[in-house]
């Protein structure tokens, strides 16, 4: 699991059938070496300059009410920022 920062909203007139009803954002990692930005599926809600928790890989499927073909979904909204 990793917090990072909803830095945008990708739009996408088209998509592959399952994922239709998932808000894709893009998030930036909030710590670590890593800075790559990723697109994580949304259905909580997230928005634009918030931290969010996103979870990967396999853990993802548990967190769909169908499969659909996605490595990263937020699963929580970050209330309070971090101090590391």
């Amino acid at each position: 699991m990793v917090i990072g920062k909803v830095v945008s909203r990708v739009i996408s007139t088209r998509k592959y059938d399952t994922l239709q009803g998932y808000k894709l954002l893009v998030i930036e990692p909030y710590n670590g070496e890593n800075k790559e930005w990723f697109v994580a599926a949304d259905t909580i809600g997230a928005g634009e300059g918030e931290l969010v928790l996103v979870s990967f890989g396999s853990a993802v499927q548990h967190a769909l009410p169908q499969s659909a073909p996605l490595d990263a979904i937020v699963v929580g909204i970050v209330d309070q920022e971090p101090k590391f």
